[in-house]
């Protein structure tokens, strides 16, 4: 989702959350100015909607292009957790949290994506794990906020960081054995019409489904347990909509793919919806939403059908990642990764160094040369990260590599609905 449609979608949230939590919760605090922001953050905008988000987004992506990120800004991400395992949008760290903070699922799944994916401060992941598992809604699923209806967006972006954290998503039951993912196929339109395959962000007061490019990305990574920074699949046949009962979570996710491949094929992006009240009412370009529906497809082994929408990326999109932020720039870097697009030189871009650019020095970075031979293999979805004592050597080994035969991409187990 753009910039402006998740900082909204989160002030809404906060406003909400004041009528539905048992607890009192508290309107969103002041705008910080850009000379008090935190030294480890990136971006230079206001974090109250995004900050934990965006950070997270940024290490996913400089880890997946050998990027290490400089220990303060780490440090600050893992500062940003409750002692009940929970991550807000954003909060000052300097105090404790209490029931006015605004706890966040999405920006939990994020941060333990983000920290699983660089290998250090386990004790954070294992107590995000903890608070998501706690508030896990009966149908398996999870809202944004702890008590709200499940979507699937949240509950994709929490499959994708219980698998990276290596929790058995399917044997995380409630009553009727309903798991993570049988609540994300409830979101799934069958098959037939133009809209079959989509998933519904969450269905409406009568209980309909409506069609939702943005939910049908998450949710097509989410369905086969996937995190946010998923390399290409295996090359499988041409995504097909799958039609019945009993579907498994692999076909749901291979329905929605087949929906993605569709909507894209036309002009190679999607479009934003219209904003209420706008006198423009022609179709925008959404470029973070594209970006993750191409992630979407090549995960799911689809990696051609994403090819006109990384090239119309590539031609339309620098813009608005350099304008958008860390968060924008790292979904075209995620999106170049899944493809096998060079970050490097995204449409004459250097994506990397832009990313980089927006927060504190890395700590180290190592610059992958064009493999001489056949790239390495990647690495399982869901495999465990290392001890920091081991990513640093790892990255030793990495820039070593780098200056003799070449270094491939690594690989590694979403997204968020709400995303800036």
């Amino acid at each position: 989702m753009s910039v402006r449609r998740r900082a909204a979608a989160l002030a809404i949230t906060a406003v909400l959350c004041g009528a539905a939590a048992p607890v009192a919760v508290a309107a969103p605090s002041p705008s910080p100015s850009a000379p008090d922001l935190p030294a480890g953050l990136y971006g230079t905008k206001d974090p109250t909607y995004d900050g934990v988000w965006r950070q997270s987004l940024a290490f996913l992506a400089q880890k997946i292009e050998l990027v290490t990120p400089a220990t303060k800004s780490v440090d600050w991400l893992v500062g940003q957790q409750c002692d009940s395992g929970a991550f807000a949008a954003y909060r000052d760290a300097s105090k404790p949290c209490d029931a006015k903070t605004v706890a966040d699922t999405n920006a939990t799944a994020a941060a333990v994506q983000a920290l699983a994916e660089l290998g250090v401060h386990r004790e954070v992941v294992d107590n995000g794990v903890s608070w998501l598992k706690s508030v896990q809604n009966d149908d398996g699923g999870w809202g944004y906020n702890p008590g709200s209806p499940s979507d699937a967006n949240s509950t994709a972006v929490v499959i994708g960081a219980l698998a990276r954290a290596n929790v058995p998503v399917a044997a995380i039951t409630k009553a009727g054995g309903r798991t993570p993912y049988t609540a994300l196929q409830s979101f799934a339109l069958p098959c037939g019409g133009e809209d079959g395959g989509a998933f519904a962000y969450q269905p409406d007061k009568d209980g309909k489904l409506t069609a939702n490019a943005d939910a049908t990305a998450a949710a097509t990574l989410g369905a086969m347990g996937k995190g946010m920074a998923a390399g290409t699949s295996n090359a499988v046949k041409d995504p097909a909509c799958h039609k019945g009962t009993g579907l498994t979570s692999e076909q749901t996710a291979q329905n929605g793919a087949s929906y993605l491949a569709r909507t894209l094929a036309a002009s190679g992006h999607l479009n934003l919806p219209p904003m209420p009240g706008a006198e423009d009412s022609d179709p925008q370009p959404d470029f973070g939403n594209t970006a993750d529906a191409v992630v979407a497809l090549a995960a799911s082994g689809h990696k051609d059908k994403a090819a006109g929408a990384v090239a119309y990326l590539e031609k339309h999109a620098q813009g608005w990642a350099k304008e958008g932020g860390p968060a924008a720039t790292a979904q075209l870097v995620l999106a170049a990764h899944a493809t096998g697009t060079d970050a490097r030189d995204f449409g004459g871009v250097d994506l990397v160094r832009q990313l980089n650019a927006t927060g504190p020095a890395p700590a180290a970075t190592a610059v992958p040369s064009p493999p001489a031979t056949a790239p390495s293999e990647p690495k399982e979805d869901g495999e465990d990260g290392q001890d920091d004592e081991s990513l640093g050597i790892w990255w030793i080994i990495g820039v070593g590599l780098a200056f003799g035969a070449g270094i491939g991409f690594l690989l590694s187990g979403r997204r968020k609905n709400q995303q800036l």
